[in-house]
């Protein structure tokens, strides 16, 4: 879901000038859960593409971040493996 960032915004500016109807408010609320699951998803998305590395060069990732990414590229190997090639 692509979130409507000049919405949420012209919804804060409403909100702060002359107040929000109740349909407006439930809308902001929306919005708002769906633009912090959007940020949320990139974050988690960057951390687990994380590889740690000490002053060495040694990798020091944590043994449950190298499992998740390990899930992750696996499930991926799967679903592409199952899309057609043209």
């Amino acid at each position: 879901m692509k979130v409507d960032l000049n919405r949420i915004n012209a919804l804060a500016k409403k909100k702060k000038e002359e107040g929000l109807t109740p349909a407006e408010t439930k809308e902001q609320l929306k919005l708002r859960k769906a633009y912090l699951g959007e940020i949320r998803g990139q974050v988690l998305g960057t951390i687990d593409g994380l590889k740690i590395l000490d002053k060495e060069g040694n990798d020091v990732t944590p043994d449950k971040l190298k499992h998740a990414n390990s899930q992750k590229k696996h499930a991926g190997n799967i679903l592409s493996n199952k899309i057609p090639r043209v």
